[in-house]
């Protein structure tokens, strides 16, 4: 029997990554429909329709369809509450308080560190992928933004072990994809690795089980 949920998406897309060790943390069963962004399936009709701008990842269950990572991870908090880790979104005796210390931190990422981190990840890791030449002048203006997050997040690390306090939360699961590509899959892991409370925080998050799920996924290899 198929699963009740679908993934819209290639594994390797940080996006769908986010949204994949989201439904892992809360052990709802889900398929990967892999889309074949160089082939343009991506922008076919039958994919518009589940994701009316063309990028992945989309989400689909028995109630509803969903686009955008961070609004996807946020409905299956809420949808499957009961199952897996029911903390992701804050504990509910922590009320509006609680979900507004995971939030800030998710709308940190959304905000602040995806767009410079991203767009280092591109140049370096799927430009070359893809036979594109690597625009070292997009890398070192990105850089420059991303070391000033990175050092506010320093910081802050160092007086908290998660982002949003003593436990594993959706603000943490956000900015997994786009750091691990940076430490595995570029020159840029002593971004990092060289910062003492994000490397500490690193090890931590990256040891998890569905992150380790979410890895062992990726280097499944792609159906020619």
């Amino acid at each position: 029997m198929a699963a009740p949920v679908t993934v819209y998406g290639p594994m390797i897309s940080p996006a769908v990554a986010r949204v994949a060790a989201c439904l892992l943390e809360k052990d709802v069963p889900f398929q990967v429909e892999p889309v074949d962004m160089s082939k343009g399936e991506h922008k076919s009709p039958s994919f518009l329709k589940l994701q009316p701008f063309g990028q992945v990842p989309a989400f689909k269950d028995s109630l509803t369809t969903v686009f955008e990572s961070r609004a996807i991870c946020r409905y299956i908090c809420d949808q499957y509450a009961d199952s897996g880790n029911k903390t992701l979104m804050g504990r509910k005796e922590d009320g509006a308080v609680g979900r507004a210390a995971i939030e800030k931190w998710i709308e940190a990422e959304g905000q602040s560190f995806n767009p410079p981190s991203l767009a280092m990840a591109f140049q370096l890791a799927f430009a070359p992928f893809m036979g594109r030449a690597t625009d070292m002048a997009v890398v070192e203006q990105n850089e420059a933004k991303l070391v000033k997050v990175l050092d506010v997040y320093e910081q802050w690390l160092g007086e908290n072990q998660y982002f949003a306090g003593d436990e594993f939360s959706l603000a943490d699961l956000v900015h997994m994809p786009n750091t691990d590509l940076l430490v595995r899959k570029t020159n840029k892991a002593g971004l990092f690795t060289e910062r003492k409370n994000l490397a500490k925080w690193w090890d931590e998050v990256s040891a998890r089980p569905s992150w380790k799920k979410v890895v062992e996924l990726q280097n499944v290899p792609r159906p020619s």
